[in-house]
């Protein structure tokens, strides 16, 4: 679908270029640090060159690998599952695999931790039945960090591959299997191709959140260019190294949207409705089996296990953890969530029908740099964006003070809006993306042949197309602003504490029991938007009217 045919180019690419700058501005502040180069930047990059950046390096793309590897194979072949099988539970199967989207990662970081260390039961039971430790798998060790990350992030991949394996997947199956292919060669090669689009936007989505995470990695300490900034900016006290490793993570981001973005170019496919009435393959014997077991096992150890041991700490000690400041701290989260969800949705819709708007190389090329600048911030750390924003914001404070308007943005909501913004938009450009790719431009040509056309066509045909699309981009972006928790700890206003920032004062004391408590809180509240998700995700589609 063509953009131009909504509105006004030129006014498609003005709002697109503001976005841009409003997004990118911050992130140049970051890369102006490189101007603040003394001897004292000179020594720690010295330090980090002799000691430690290529282990940072290294750990990086190896966690980077794993977790690509891992939510590939768990969320293609969950999604596989459930929209071209039939096996037993599977109707159940199909949304309760979207449940461990609610859980953080720093959330099932500890809760493994606690699980699996030297005091935990687990290795407290391999010491019963063995008569020591020898043999226990180390909890602190790459497989473990790459396998939280992988349970925390497949629903990204999962929901999108679903998404697209139903559109279209059955019947082009069934177009192979008459052509001579087995149902294994069929999907390797006709199903896995169509899906091609969306396996890349979820892995991106998965790689960025990877390469923005703190809190898991810390708790592991498994050290990543994430955790050298931090260290760099806490340890050091030095902002300016901390910027400069924070561009350098940018070449990482950089390569995973370049990726993403080539993957699928040129590609256009549209759905067909009537593929979701085509009946699923129905599995026998060990298959079916198979099937369900594998199913159980991830939801069993991705949302089970940590919502158990949670519960468990919660009536050990965790009970007592709760005051009248509880209320506030929900009522905070939710509404911080809220208000970027909506933003994020308005922007990325802005973004994807700025890269359908007709025009040349040179219009081609500033629109897709647009897109690119606005969805940069995803791979950052929250505080690192948040020190990019507090220095921006600090200038413009200092500007209102010479006229005397009395209004500061240096610890306001807004403040903590746009760094949401900047962190989770592209979160809401991949599915709402997605979806605008699958309207067929037969329907908007249609009602402009009937005299509807520019903001009548979007309001009353686009949007209910996108529907769907746009409630889904909502809800990870709420799901994902009510986890965020180094941005929230910088910006948040005075007295606005979210559950969040509550996990982080406990976990931070090393107090896992009392931080059982806001952990369940947090993780419950976020089951709701997930089965708003699911609700949307699974509902059938409407025909709007024009």
């Amino acid at each position: 679908m063509r953009a131009g045919a909504l509105l006004r180019p030129w006014l498609w690419r003005a709002a697109g270029v503001a976005l841009a700058l409003l997004v990118a501005l911050p992130l140049a502040v970051l890369f102006a640090e490189w101007a603040h180069f003394g001897s004292g930047e000179q020594f720690i990059w010295q330090h980090l060159l002799d000691t430690k950046l290529d282990r940072l390096a290294l750990n990086t793309l190896l966690l980077l690998a794993g977790v690509a590897l891992g939510v590939g194979l768990v969320g293609v072949s969950l999604a596989a599952l459930v929209s071209l099988c039939e096996f037993p539970g599977r109707r159940w199967l199909e949304w309760a695999l979207l449940l461990p989207l609610a859980i953080p990662g720093y959330v099932m970081a500890f809760v493994f931790l606690g699980l699996f260390n030297f005091a935990g039961p687990l290795q407290t039971a391999w010491r019963q039945w063995f008569g020591s430790s020898s043999g226990f798998p180390d909890v602190q060790s790459p497989p473990f960090v790459i396998a939280v990350f992988t349970l925390v992030l497949y629903p990204y991949v999962y929901l999108l591959v679903r998404a697209a394996l139903r559109a279209q997947g059955r019947q082009l199956l069934d177009a192979a299997r008459s052509l001579g292919y087995s149902p294994r060669r069929a999907f390797l090669h006709v199903l896995l191709p169509v899906a091609r689009p969306a396996i890349a936007g979820g892995i991106a989505l998965v790689l960025m959140e990877t390469l923005a995470d703190f809190g898991a990695v810390s708790v592991f300490n498994y050290d990543t260019f994430t955790t050298a900034i931090y260290n760099a900016w806490y340890g050091l006290f030095n902002l300016a190294v901390a910027a400069q490793l924070a561009t350098l993570l940018l070449a990482f981001v950089l390569v995973a949207l370049l990726l993403e973005h080539y993957s699928r170019q040129g590609a256009r496919y549209t759905r067909d409705e009537r593929s979701r009435d085509l009946p699923r393959f129905p599995l026998r014997g060990l298959q079916a089996v198979g099937a369900t077991l594998w199913c159980l096992l991830v939801l069993l150890v991705a949302f089970v296990l940590p919502v158990g041991q949670l519960l468990l700490w919660v009536f050990e000690a965790g009970v007592a953890e709760y005051d009248d400041r509880y209320p506030e701290f929900f009522a905070h989260t939710l509404a911080l969530a809220a208000l970027a969800a909506v933003a994020a949705v308005a922007a990325a819709l802005l973004l994807a029908l700025l890269q359908r708007l007709p025009g040349g190389r040179i219009a081609r090329g500033l629109q897709a740099l647009c897109t690119r600048l606005a969805t940069l911030g995803y791979a950052l750390p929250g505080s690192v964006l948040a020190v990019g924003i507090l220095l921006v914001f600090a200038g413009v404070d200092r500007a209102l003070a010479t006229v005397g308007t009395g209004t500061t943005l240096v610890g306001s909501v807004v403040a903590l809006l746009l760094a949401y913004l900047m962190r989770f938009l592209a979160v809401a450009v991949a599915p709402v993306e997605t979806a605008l790719g699958s309207v067929r431009p037969a329907l908007v040509e249609a009602a402009r042949s009937l005299g509807v056309g520019g903001a009548p066509l979007l309001r009353r045909l686009v949007v209910p197309l996108l529907w769907p699309g746009l409630m889904t981009a909502a809800l990870l972006v709420f799901v994902d602003v009510m986890k965020e928790m180094p941005a929230t700890l910088i910006l948040r206003p005075f007295g606005w504490d979210t559950l969040a920032v509550r996990v982080y004062q406990m976990t931070a004391e090393g107090q896992w029991q009392r931080a059982a408590l806001p952990a369940l809180t947090l993780l419950l509240a976020g089951l709701v938007p997930v089965v708003l998700l699911v609700k949307n995700t699974f509902a059938a589609p409407k025909n709007p009217g024009i």
